[in-house]
C-alpha cells in the first residue's frame, strides 16, 4: 500500500478528523463516473449533504475532501437543528468536460444503493438540474427544481443565513446588527456570493469584490453600478484598508497562516465550507482580535432548505428557520467568552454535545 493510501486510511481510522461511519468509492467506466462518497455520522438521522463536481489533482485528495465535507456537516446540521447527520459526496472532473445525463444516471444508482443512509444535494459544481437528473434514479435526492418537487436554488436561503451570521457579529464586536456604513470584502460571488451582495447593499454596506471568474464579477458591477467595488483577487482583498467583514464564499482554506497575518478585517463572516487551513488557526484570528463567526453555522440556511424539502417544501418556515442563524451565532459567541475559548471550539462543543445525546438515546 503506498504512503498516499497510508495517509488516508490513517485520517479515515486514527485522526481527530475521522471517524467515519462509511466511505464509498464509486466507479461507473461507461460514463466516467469516479465518486466518492463519505458518511461521517447517522447519529441525529440520515446524512445530508451535496455533491461535488471538482477536478481535483488526485484521488487521494479527492477523498480527503469528501471525509473533511462529510465531517463539516455532520457539525453543520447538528447547528442548525436538524434531523440529519453529515454526509458529503464529490465526483472527480472538471464538470465542463466530462458531465453527461449518463454519468449523472449512473451517480445516482450509487446514492440510492445506500438505501436512504446518503441523501444529497447540489454543491460546487453541480445544479438544480443536475439534481433532476440524479433524482430520476434516487429517491433520496434535494436541491430539485420546483417543476419536479423540489425546492430550486438553496444559494438563496444560504446568502440569508451568511447575512445574518454578519448581522450577530456586528451586534456582538460593535453593539449594533446593522451593517450600514460597514466595508465588506466578497471573495467569490458565484452561486452564494451575488445574493448576499444584494443583501449588504439593501443594509447599506460598502461591497468589495473579487472572483475568478471575470466574468461573475463583471455581472455584479452591472447589476449593482454603485455601492459595489471589485479588486483584483483575494490576496488583494484581505489586505483592502478599512475592511470591517472578510466573507469567504468560494472554496475552502481560505484562513490559513499567510491570509491571517495580513487580513485587515475585524470579522470574518463567510459561506464557504472548511475555512480554516488547519487547527489553530482559529487561536491565530482570536489573537488578532479578529472575531471568526463559524463558517458550518452561518451557512447552514442552504441545507435547511434542502431538508426541508423532504417533507414537503415551504419557504416562508424555511426561512424563519434560518433567521435563526442570528441568534444561534450569537449564542456561541457567548460560548466562547464563557469557556475562555475561540468560536470555532465553542460550536464544536455544541455540536458535539448534541450528537453525543442523540447517540445515547
Amino acid at each position: 500500500m503506498t504512503d498516499v493510501s497510508d495517509g488516508v486510511l490513517h485520517t479515515l481510522f486514527r485522526s481527530d478528523q475521522g471517524g467515519h461511519e462509511q466511505v464509498v468509492l464509486c466507479q461507473d467506466r461507461a460514463t466516467g463516473l469516479k465518486a466518492v462518497i463519505a458518511i461521517h455520522s447517522t447519529a441525529l438521522g440520515p446524512a445530508l449533504g451535496g455533491t461535488r463536481f471538482y477536478p481535483y489533482a488526485s484521488e487521494e485528495e479527492a477523498v480527503a475532501d469528501a471525509l473533511n465535507l462529510a465531517r463539516g456537516m455532520s457539525y453543520k446540521n447538528a447547528m442548525a437543528g436538524l434531523d440529519h447527520g453529515g454526509g458529503k459526496a464529490v465526483i472527480i472532473g472538471d464538470p465542463e468536460r466530462i458531465k453527461t445525463e449518463e454519468l449523472l444516471l449512473a451517480y445516482g444508482r450509487f446514492v440510492a444503493s445506500l438505501g436512504g443512509r446518503y441523501v444529497t444535494a447540489c454543491d460546487v459544481g453541480t445544479y438544480v438540474a443536475d439534481m433532476d437528473v440524479v433524482a430520476r434514479e434516487c429517491r433520496w435526492t434535494t436541491g430539485r427544481s420546483p417543476e419536479n418537487g423540489g425546492a430550486g436554488d438553496s444559494s438563496v436561503l444560504t446568502a440569508f443565513g451568511v447575512f445574518q451570521g454578519m448581522r450577530a457579529s456586528a451586534q456582538h464586536l460593535w453593539g449594533d446588527p446593522t451593517l450600514r456604513g460597514r466595508k465588506v470584502g466578497i471573495a467569490g460571488v458565484g452561486k452564494v456570493g451575488r445574493h448576499l451582495v444584494r443583501h449588504l447593499l439593501d443594509d447599506g454596506a460598502e461591497v468589495v469584490i473579487t472572483d475568478v471568474r471575470t466574468d461573475s464579477v463583471q455581472r455584479i458591477l452591472d447589476q449593482h453600478p454603485t455601492g459595489v467595488t471589485a479588486v483584483a483577487d483575494t490576496d488583494a482583498l484581505i489586505r483592502v484598508d478599512g475592511l470591517d467583514i472578510y466573507a469567504p464564499c468560494a472554496l475552502g482554506g481560505a484562513l490559513n497562516d499567510d491570509s491571517v497575518t495580513v487580513l485587515t478585517a475585524k470579522i470574518v463572516c463567510g459561506a464557504a465550507n472548511n475555512q480554516l487551513a488547519h487547527t489553530g488557526v482559529e487561536k491565530d484570528l482570536a489573537d488578532r482580535g479578529i472575531l471568526y463567526a463559524p463558517d458550518y453555522v452561518v451557512n447552514a440556511g442552504g441545507v435547511i432548505q434542502v431538508a426541508d424539502e423532504l417533507h414537503g417544501f415551504d419557504f416562508d418556515r424555511c426561512k424563519a428557520k434560518a433567521a435563526k442563524i442570528f441568534d444561534t451565532t450569537l449564542a456561541i459567541f457567548a460560548r466562547a467568552k464563557e469557556d475562555g475559548i475561540p468560536p470555532a471550539a465553542a460550536a464544536d462543543r455544541i455540536a458535539e454535545q448534541r450528537m453525543a445525546e442523540a447517540r445515547r438515546g
